[in-house]
């Protein structure tokens, strides 16, 4: 099936959420949250993220993360992911009772699709420190895509993961799953990278990249996904085409916040002070479009 039939797809079975000019929403993905061990590339940026979170959380945005929350192709126990990286998922718990949080499932964590999963494995977790079950994310949906629908005009935007572009990690994702889990982690931990993962591939980046960006200018259809780590801010008159990057840079994370009916792309780093002291902050990228720019240059 081709990236666009895929996406067009993705669109039809997913839910509205609505927002208008007083909303304020960051979108984060491929935070790849692993067990703690040398594969996981998630250790090094946790600080950066919860810091990251805590900001939004204090502010009052609504967190989406659209795909790749947790390296489930790895790593085949999420308890043991949840207990590595408990205080990220305690503050993401906090969001979640606001009704300030949504999930969404990428290639890598496609195993909670199955509300089933989600309903075992993501409702609870034990926590040591208070030697007791603490909750999580009860009665949780984790859907493909979400379509973030504007009061103000009715124009939407359709949220996803971006691996319907990617036939490896999409309709051949058991074959991906596998190889990564027994070849290509291994490999990993020796600086080899895994050829079948567009973020590590370039040539296949490109290609999954033009794809996503061929189906927002066809469809005139604004697009925001993850999955090729790479960060995408379009000028108005492009393809309509974003990608909030990754949290596992090995410098920085990305994301992209939506407010005051505007879009902008920033990154969260550890920065140097003038004394040499060291602090988290967030440092804007691509200054705030409105959205409506955008919306009116579609309707063309």
């Amino acid at each position: 099936m081709s990236a666009s039939r895929r996406l067009t797809e993705v669109m039809k079975k997913s839910a509205e959420l609505v927002f208008d000019d007083s909303s304020r929403i960051v979108i984060m993905s491929d935070c790849h949250r692993g067990d703690g061990g040398w594969s996981d590339n998630f250790s090094g940026n946790q600080n950066l993220f919860f810091a990251a979170l805590t900001y939004y959380y204090d502010r009052g945005y609504t967190y989406i993360e659209l795909g790749d929350g947790d390296e489930l192709w790895e790593n085949r126990k999420i308890e043991t992911i949840i207990l590595t990286h408990s205080n990220c998922f305690w503050l993401m718990s906090l969001f979640y009772r606001e009704g300030r949080f949504y999930m969404l499932y990428g290639n890598h964590d496609i195993i909670k699709k199955d509300p089933r999963y989600s309903r075992n494995k993501c409702s609870s977790f034990f926590c040591d420190s208070l030697n007791k079950e603490i909750t999580l994310f009860p009665g949780i949906e984790i859907p493909e895509g979400i379509l973030l629908t504007y009061r103000h005009t009715g124009d939407r935007i359709l949220l996803t993961h971006g691996h319907q572009a990617d036939i490896l990690n999409d309709t051949l994702w058991p074959l991906s799953r596998f190889l990564v889990r027994y070849l290509w982690r291994p490999l990993e931990i020796i600086g080899i990278n895994d050829p079948t993962s567009a973020a590590k591939n370039v040539d296949r980046k490109n290609k999954v990249e033009k794809r996503l960006a061929a189906f927002a200018r066809d469809k005139k259809q604004m697009l925001i996904t993850g999955h090729t780590h790479r960060p995408i801010f379009p000028k108005v008159g492009e393809a309509p085409y974003f990608n909030d990057g990754s949290c596992i840079h090995p410098r920085c994370i990305t994301a992209l916040e939506i407010t005051n009916g505007a879009i902008s792309l920033v990154k969260w780093a550890t920065l140097t002070r003038a004394d040499r002291s060291l602090y988290v902050g967030r440092v804007t990228l691509e200054a705030p479009v409105r959205l409506t720019d955008y919306f009116n240059e579609l309707s063309k």
